[in-house]
């Protein structure tokens, strides 16, 4: 019975229309853990859904985004991120392009040069 009232209570979170924004635009940045690629805020699923109520809930608290995101990746992994933090190993997610573009950038100066 009490787990019942808390959830109809923490379902009927107001949010103010500022803090309805940042709690969308938070929900386009969280992965859903169930779908394939789809953000918690297009996902139909049921974790999905309780991944959004907690959103909902912490922002009408007062709690930063940051530390929101914080809180889903230690219980989740930062794969839950949609733009993982960078750390010793996301670090390739973000070197591993910047130097094939740079071979790239390099491959195409050398052949304009010959030509």
């Amino acid at each position: 019975m009490k787990m019942m009232a808390l959830a109809l209570l923490l379902q009927s979170v107001e949010l103010t229309p500022a803090e309805e924004m940042e709690a969308a635009h938070l929900m386009q940045e969280i992965r859903c853990v169930v779908c394939d690629g789809q953000s918690i805020a297009d996902s139909d699923a049921a974790l999905a859904q309780d991944m959004r109520l907690f959103v909902r809930t912490q922002i009408g608290l007062g709690a930063e985004p940051d530390s929101i995101r914080i809180a889903l990746a230690q219980r989740y992994g930062d794969e839950v991120l949609m733009r993982p933090r960078l750390s010793a190993r996301t670090a390739p997610l973000y070197i591993v392009p910047l130097v094939f573009l740079l071979i790239g950038a390099t491959l195409v100066g050398v052949a304009s040069r010959r030509k």
